[in-house]
């Protein structure tokens, strides 16, 4: 029997521009853009295997507490950033 992937650890990449994560051999991503003090988050991907698990939520948060820390201002791009903080309007203002 094989164990559920999943995956707990978000690093950031920041030579890549992403954040990201994984789980037996799967992956999960988190691409952004920087233009001055502004972080476009502009693509998410969650491998088939590792969604409906809270990951890409996990990624999104974690970038948001480094535009935060960063002092940048966050501009939610790809639809599933743009979904995430309309429904946490709380978080909207990180960054």
């Amino acid at each position: 029997m094989k164990n559920e992937a999943t995956a707990t650890d978000v690093r950031h990449n920041a030579a890549g521009r992403r954040f990201e994560t994984g789980a037996d051999g799967q992956r999960a991503v988190l691409d952004y853009e920087l233009e001055g003090e502004t972080m476009m988050l502009t693509h998410t991907f969650v491998s088939p295997e590792l969604r409906g698990k809270g990951i890409a939520e996990k990624l999104v948060r974690a970038a948001l507490a480094w535009a935060r820390a960063e002092k940048r201002r966050v501009v939610p791009v790809c639809s599933y950033t743009v979904t995430f903080l309309q429904r946490h309007p709380e978080l909207a203002g990180e960054g």
